[in-house]
């Protein structure tokens, strides 16, 4: 790979959303849950739908749609790049490439929900872009789903990591939660059901997530 043959392009053609589709399902083994069809449409009516290339090849996709008008929001629905190309910092890339053609229709952030168990995920959505964890969604896709919920300020600079003095609780997270779920179902559904767990139980006592390290896992603090 030679990063002068990496480029992001709008997909306009149902061939390009279609060729978006079957990279996203390679990307998500078990399916995305997002059409060839979905993407044609999102794209048709003015959102945000991207192939990643290198070269000809698509290696990559991203879909985001608005939000409602008085928000100036967009959500991000999904971003996948194949396994590959993954430690290459392309999703940076995607991602600032998504928020200059944000800001520049008047979005003031976006959102976008995670797999809060997927260590590399938590640490470049808090750590890298400084997104801000918004809510915890249990079963936000079913039973074995739960999403944080993150928004990503485009104007302005990154939130501090929160003071070690203002830390209340953390919660650990596993490395690499997805060899755990290919080796060993039964661990990865007990670490789900413990951090699942040990979030709701913070929530309820009115701390909320400022932050994360990667020993530490996630931090919380009480809210402002």
């Amino acid at each position: 790979m030679h990063d002068d043959d990496i480029r992001i392009e709008e997909l306009l053609t149902a061939d390009e959303t279609r060729r978006a589709a079957e990279v996203l399902d390679e990307v998500w083994q078990d399916g995305s849950g997002v059409s060839a069809e979905l993407l044609r449409a999102l794209a048709a009516s003015g959102n945000y739908v991207v192939g990643l290339y290198d070269g000809d090849l698509m290696i990559g996709a991203s879909a985001a749609f608005f939000g409602p008008p008085a928000t100036r929001s967009m959500h991000s629905h999904i971003t996948g790049i194949s396994s590959d190309y993954r430690a290459a910092g392309l999703g940076r890339r995607l991602k600032q490439h998504q928020r200059d053609w944000a800001f520049a229709r008047d979005v003031g952030h976006i959102t976008w929900t995670f797999d809060p168990l997927i260590a590399r995920n938590a640490h470049f959505n808090l750590m890298v872009l400084g997104a801000r964890v918004v809510s915890h969604s249990p079963h936000h896709y079913g039973p074995d789903a739960d999403r944080l919920l993150v928004s990503w300020a485009l104007t302005g600079g990154r939130p501090a990591s929160p003071s070690p003095h203002d830390v209340v609780a953390s919660v650990p997270i596993p490395r690499d939660i997805e060899s755990i779920r290919r080796d060993d179902p039964a661990a990865a559904q007990a670490e789900r059901e413990r951090v699942r767990g040990r979030f709701e139980q913070l929530w309820a006592e009115g701390l909320m997530i400022t932050g994360f390290r990667d020993e530490a896992g996630y931090l919380f603090t009480r809210a402002a």
